[in-house]
């Protein structure tokens, strides 16, 4: 059976959750309509907003279920940006380095077609922003900013980012924080109101917003969410029926918001015990990476509470990421690159290089991501293919970046 090692992507469905959605599926009802059959469809669409309201420390009102994390991430950015214009030029968007493309994609979209201003501040070599360059950019120009957005934890490094800091930070300036958590749910705890309470957030300033999705933590994919503080204000991306406070409209998946629910309830009681079991498998792979390949380098935060405790990513320098991808899945190990290919061509890790890594490095990514089904012998499966796969990917070296298309 393959060995899976790619939980950062997806995650298996927890049997939780598959058990609410094929229940949900078997029954009917529009939860707009007033006759019984809707209004029953309404109250399971509530009562599993509600439950995954409560795991990220929100109120049910505040959790409008989008169609996945990059609709609530662009559902985020773009509807805090529009806002933000209403009453002033505010044209500026700061994010550090290394950002996920669903953030970066969207706030480039602002910048070619709404005049958006792109501020990308530094982020250090284990991918962390850098804080005090954050703190002179609000101080000098707070005035002029939509709004802040960034990792909770780097999707690809897994270094966990210093998220209350920045609350802080941006509710003293009095600009607005969106938070993708996409990554960090269901590994880490993950919550409004409490970030809120501590940084004195004032209305619509500071953290109002964080993304996430269902598939990310054992949930069916194809259903996200934007918890967006009740003090928040934002421009929604579509229009029609006015559910969900008008911020998102639309009829609602009530099956999917059940399994979501289902698979966030069970999270929330194993999180502290599945983090722990996970930290150690986690801890064990990067050990027995550096014993089986010593060129080898850990990407992130090497102390074990500065990253997710289901992430190791690595560099080998010399090998192509997708060498290595391939070869490991070819003996039956999933896993996945920090790597985009564009046209066939393998491009070095973004995140990689912000972190001030050489292109070989970067080119050379690796991310193996642990999940809730994870076990001592995945691990054993992947360290026991890594050193053939290696060998055979240094011996094929870096990929030619000239092709046939460039003459």
């Amino acid at each position: 059976m393959p060995v899976y090692l790619d939980h950062a992507a997806t995650t298996p469905m927890r049997p939780e959750a598959v058990a609410a959605l094929t229940a949900a599926l078997a029954t009917v009802g529009n939860p707009a309509s007033i006759h019984s059959a809707g209004q029953r469809a309404k109250r399971s669409l509530e009562e599993s907003r509600a439950v995954v309201a409560a795991t990220l420390d929100a109120d049910p009102i505040e959790l409008v279920f989008t169609g996945n994390g990059t609709e609530a991430i662009n559902l985020a950015i773009k509807g805090l940006y529009w806002q933000r214009q209403h009453d002033a030029v505010r044209p500026r968007i700061v994010l550090p380095a290394g950002e996920h493309h669903a953030t970066l994609d969207t706030v480039e979209w602002l910048a070619a077609h709404e005049g958006a201003e792109i501020v990308e501040l530094p982020v250090d070599e284990l991918g962390r922003l850098d804080i005090d360059a954050l703190a002179a950019e609000l101080e000098a120009d707070a005035g002029r900013i939509a709004l802040v957005t960034m990792l909770w934890a780097n999707n690809e490094v897994g270094t966990v980012q210093s998220v209350a800091r920045v609350a802080e930070l941006t509710a003293a300036a009095g600009v607005p924080l969106h938070l993708d958590a996409v990554a960090a749910y269901g590994q880490l705890p993950v919550g409004l109101h409490a970030l809120r309470r501590e940084t004195g957030a004032k209305p619509g300033e500071g953290l109002v917003a964080i993304s996430v999705s269902a598939h990310k933590i054992g949930g069916p994919a194809g259903i996200g969410a934007l918890v967006l503080d009740r003090t928040g204000r934002i421009e929604p991306l579509i229009h029609g029926g006015g559910q969900q406070r008008r911020v998102r409209s639309g009829t609602q998946d009530v099956a999917a918001a059940a399994s979501f629910a289902a698979a966030a309830e069970t999270v929330a009681l194993r999180l502290e015990d599945d983090a722990a079991r996970m930290a150690a498998l986690r801890d064990r792979l990067i050990e027995g990476v550096a014993e089986a390949v010593p060129s080898a380098v850990l990407s992130g935060d090497p102390a074990p509470a500065g990253r997710l405790p289901g992430n190791a990513h690595f560099a080998f320098p010399g090998c192509e990421g997708d060498s290595l991808l391939f070869l490991l899945d070819a003996a039956g190990v999933a896993v996945s690159t920090g790597s985009a290919c564009q046209a066939g061509v393998p491009e070095p890790s973004h995140v990689l290089l912000a972190m001030g890594r050489s292109e070989s490095e970067a080119r050379g990514a690796l991310r193996i991501t642990l999940g809730h089904d994870s076990s001592e012998a995945d691990v054993d499966a992947f360290l026991a293919a890594l050193p053939a796969a290696h060998e055979r990917a240094a011996k094929a070296g870096l990929a030619a970046r000239r092709t046939s298309f460039d003459r």
